[in-house]
């Protein structure tokens, strides 16, 4: 599974020092909407995902260089926007003083303060069982219901086997069907 071209261009354009700024600006044009996203439904707030985004642009800036291309662009952005929204979100449990429970309801009421919240729309109702899920099975969760993402491609961003991710998977389904049924 080789790079697009449009990729091999724009990483090429990235290792010489006078297209390197402009080859980079490409790449988050490219890849900065769904990167927001991914990383929105992880850790719930704008300004977090805002946060969480810029992070990981510096460090695929900074780690660009040493891009070994034994994986697509995509998936290398998506292995570190996954890992950056889960230290973020660790931080935030560290930081906090709360119990685990209040945390998710704290995360439901920012999902609940949304003007567009309404709470009989099954979207929502996912959405806020999402949140309920551990780090981990969100990432998965997240990966291939809404990027649709197969599980060869979420193996190597997560860096974990498709068995575990399947299972995974699996579990997070059964909550999510579970919480929706049941609220």
């Amino acid at each position: 599974m080789g790079l697009p071209q449009d990729d091999i261009e724009l990483l090429l354009q990235f290792k010489d020092p006078a297209t390197k700024e402009r080859a980079f600006t490409a790449i988050l044009k490219k890849y900065q909407e769904k990167l927001y996203w991914h990383i929105r439904r992880m850790v719930v707030e704008h300004e977090d995902a805002n946060d969480v985004l810029q992070n990981m642009f510096v460090k695929a800036w900074k780690g660009l260089e040493n891009f070994r291309e034994d994986s697509q662009l995509y998936t290398w952005l998506y292995r570190i926007a996954t890992n950056e929204s889960l230290t973020f979100l660790e931080k935030q449990k560290k930081r906090s003083t709360f119990s685990m429970s209040d945390e998710e309801s704290g995360l439901s009421n920012k999902i609940k303060a949304d003007t567009n919240f309404d709470g009989n729309k099954l979207e929502w109702k996912l959405q806020l069982a999402v949140q309920k899920l551990p780090e981990k099975q969100k990432a998965v969760f997240n990966l291939r219901y809404f990027e649709e993402m197969p599980y060869a491609q979420i193996s190597t961003v997560l860096e974990t086997s498709e068995g575990a991710l399947k299972a995974s998977y699996h579990h997070a389904v059964k909550k999510i069907e579970h919480y929706i049924l049941n609220n």
